[in-house]
């Protein structure tokens, strides 16, 4: 089977300045693929060039098995977008949100009204049906525009950054959502700063800076390939105790603020150590997304 997304060696310049610099990922049916990456990290150009609203300045790319940007207009057709920010129109009630955005699709207002019950089922809007959108909480304003994406039954979903800004209940309730989608076979394309919607949602991943690809795989394929298993996190300082402990047992240490991170495969030695430390409060986990995120692309802040 042919994959929805394919792009091969692509890139985008303004100028002089390299947005896209030779990235290539194919991206197959049924799945939700995600990039990550820092402020400036390329994501959303891509993600542009995509839908055809950026044009590539070299490079190849089809969705659906059609050449972009040839056949563009019948690939937007086939395709939900859910922004970055809500762009729900305030005049309007919620129900007649999906129904104008249906004639973006030529979809008859018969069809459309058709459509909606179950849309609005599905995001748990039906009793907000005739409410003005400035009435609804961010929650329900990112359900309805996710339903709103759906209204032309797309095949692919591209999500960007989804839940920024909302609450943790609102934000698990999109998750919800968004894994009853694919479970249902369609595919979703994500962008996003929340290590754990990445890890919780995405099947597989790129991680992008400066542009380019660093690296691609699932989840647990990119955490066993880029940190140790399990990570002691230091709060407050340490007066270099724990620290020569921790190094001469061959934990990689990082400083971050006042907090210092060992990583490290076998931690009892040192848990150990540390309950004898009352004047010490640590923290243990498991190493994640963030971890591998954070060594990829560097702790400097990115604006």
């Amino acid at each position: 089977m042919s994959p929805v997304v394919s792009a091969s060696r692509l890139h985008k310049r303004y100028r002089g300045f390299t947005a896209v610099d030779d990235v290539s990922f194919d991206i197959d049916g049924g799945r939700c693929f995600g990039f990550l990456g820092p402020n400036g990290a390329g994501k959303t150009t891509t993600l542009r060039m995509i839908l055809g609203m950026t044009p590539m300045t070299d490079g190849r790319l089809s969705v659906f098995g059609l050449p972009m940007p040839a056949e563009g207009r019948a690939i937007r057709a086939r395709i939900g977008v859910v922004p970055q920010a809500d762009n729900l129109d305030p005049d309007f009630r919620v129900d007649e949100n999906l129904e104008v955005h249906a004639r973006y699709f030529g979809i008859p207002a018969a069809e459309a009204r058709r459509r909606i019950p179950a849309l609005l089922d599905f995001a748990a809007l039906s009793e907000r049906r005739g409410a003005k959108t400035d009435t609804l909480s961010g929650g329900m304003k990112r359900r309805l525009t996710i339903a709103r994406a759906l209204i032309n039954q797309p095949e692919l979903v591209m999500l960007d950054e989804p839940t920024t800004g909302l609450d943790p209940q609102a934000r698990h309730v999109i998750w919800a959502k968004l894994a009853e989608l694919k479970a249902k076979g369609t595919t979703l394309l994500l962008t996003t700063h929340y290590m754990e919607e990445a890890e919780r949602l995405c099947d597989e991943l790129v991680i992008m800076d400066r542009g380019r690809i660093l690296d691609r795989g699932s989840p647990r394929e990119l955490i066993g390939r880029h940190v140790e298993a399990e990570v002691i996190e230091i709060r407050g300082g340490d007066d270099g105790t724990f620290a020569a402990f921790a190094e001469a047992r061959g934990c990689r240490l990082e400083c971050q603020g006042n907090s210092l991170y060992c990583y490290s495969r076998d931690v009892a030695p040192l848990i150990e150590h540390l309950r004898q430390r009352p004047d010490v409060f640590y923290l243990h986990r498991p190493a994640g997304l963030e971890d591998v995120f954070l060594r990829l692309t560097g702790h400097e802040l990115r604006d």
